[in-house]
């Protein structure tokens, strides 16, 4: 049997990927605190499972208390 999906802050099932800090080769924008992931630091990706091109890059603590943050648009 497989592991229920995690949630995203819409409550869309999505697969969540753990990116380590030699793999983060890029900026992103964190949905949840609205700042950079810097180049090397490490974070999870939040994938949709029924939309994978809205993939969305994630601070682990962010991620950790996104059932906290206040309703808003999402990046």
């Amino acid at each position: 049997m497989s592991p229920e999906p995690e949630l995203d802050p819409m409550g869309l099932p999505v697969e969540v990927r753990h990116i380590q800090p030699y793999e983060a080769t890029k900026t992103y924008l964190c949905p949840g605190c609205n700042r950079d992931i810097r180049p090397g630091e490490g974070h999870l990706v939040a994938v949709p499972i029924d939309e994978p091109d809205l993939r969305r890059h994630w601070h682990r603590g962010c991620w950790s208390n996104r059932a906290n943050r206040r309703p808003g648009r999402l990046r």
